[in-house]
């Protein structure tokens, strides 16, 4: 009997949403387990690190890589994934574009690091205690001691293609598991068929359209005089929420989930990314909000705009780590890993 296929998934930078989505696949699991020998799952179950580094280099069929690049840890490991796997996939919006994480980027890691271990109204840190790469600490009581390490905290959060080649990316925060089915089927038909794998690159398990083209709402294209938040109003369930008045990021967000926020009347929020041929999702926003406000007056244009609260965390909430924003510029975490003051 032909050996099973290899598959690893490994979890970086990122709350762990994508692990849960892949056991949404419920009974299709069993597909899964028939296809594939998972020889790597740290969440789920009891692999270590030197049992991958143990492996001969292109033996893991397929690395699901979820989440971003925010430290050195999460660096070797995808090196490491790379290089042992024939096929890497960026796995849901963390290792695709950066996501929640690679909001960090709009501040230097020095107010970050004040935030959580001084200036943040939760913290009880009198002695200024910061994190560092290896401190050494007492093991008992005997006299004897060790050294305690930590990852370096990157100064820039990093997407999976941004620190080694990908092959494939799966977009969505987290991707459906319709989705997740059909991207693994794929995978199987060609491993156990010889069919042809995808082009190098290709966005998987998503449309080629905008979330605006699976949306059921009717859109009318009404001009704006103010937006509102989704808790001000009850939306009518029939009609475009961006023709209401919400920042609703369907057009500048590709097509896949099915549109299941807007049907239930939750803006989209723009996880699956930029549709095709966009390079910038925040940017294609703002020119889709441009074509709705109803004002040609500078002072009342830009007081229409205050009413979106947060324009960078919602036109750039899973997409900062791509932005031809860039990046906050500031202080940087030296090699110690303790940020200038």
């Amino acid at each position: 009997m032909k050996d099973k296929a290899k598959l690893a998934l490994y979890w970086a930078s990122s709350c762990g949403g994508c692990e849960i989505a892949v056991l949404e696949l419920e009974e299709k699991i069993l597909d899964v387990a028939a296809a594939f020998d998972i020889v790597f799952w740290p969440v789920a179950i009891d692999f270590k690190v030197k049992d991958v580094e143990a492996m001969a280099d292109g033996s893991i069929d397929l690395c699901l890589f979820n989440g971003a690049v925010r430290n050195s840890d999460n660096e070797y490991m995808a090196r490491l994934l790379r290089a042992k796997s024939k096929v890497l996939v960026a796995f849901g919006s963390c290792a695709y574009e950066g996501c929640i994480p690679a909001l960090a980027n709009t501040r230097d890691p020095a107010t970050i690091y004040d935030w959580v271990y001084r200036d943040s109204p939760s913290t009880d840190n009198a002695e200024g205690v910061r994190p560092q790469t290896a401190n050494t600490v007492a093991l008992g009581g005997n006299g004897n001691t060790g050294t305690v390490e930590l990852p370096v905290f990157y100064d820039t959060v990093r997407t999976l293609d941004q620190t080694v080649d990908v092959d494939y990316y799966v977009p969505g925060c987290p991707p459906q598991a319709h989705q997740i089915q059909a991207v693994l089927e794929t995978v199987i038909d060609c491993l156990q068929n010889g069919k042809p794998l995808p082009p190098k690159g290709a966005v998987l398990g998503a449309g080629d359209k905008t979330c605006c083209d699976e949306c059921p709402r009717e859109r009318k294209e009404r001009k704006l005089k103010k937006f509102v938040r989704p808790h001000e109003i009850i939306p009518d369930p029939d009609l475009c929420l961006l023709d209401q008045g919400m920042v609703c990021m369907g057009p500048a967000t590709r097509s896949g989930c099915g549109g299941l926020c807007v049907a239930v009347g939750v803006p989209c929020r723009g996880c699956y990314g930029p549709p095709p041929n966009s390079l910038d999702q925040g940017t294609k926003m703002v020119s889709a909000l441009a074509s709705v406000i109803d004002s040609q007056d500078p002072e009342e244009i830009e007081r229409i705009l205050d009413g979106i609260v947060d324009p960078i965390g919602t036109f750039y909430r899973f997409s900062m780590g791509k932005a031809t924003l860039g990046r906050a510029l500031g202080a940087r975490i030296p090699e110690d890993g303790a940020p200038s003051s």
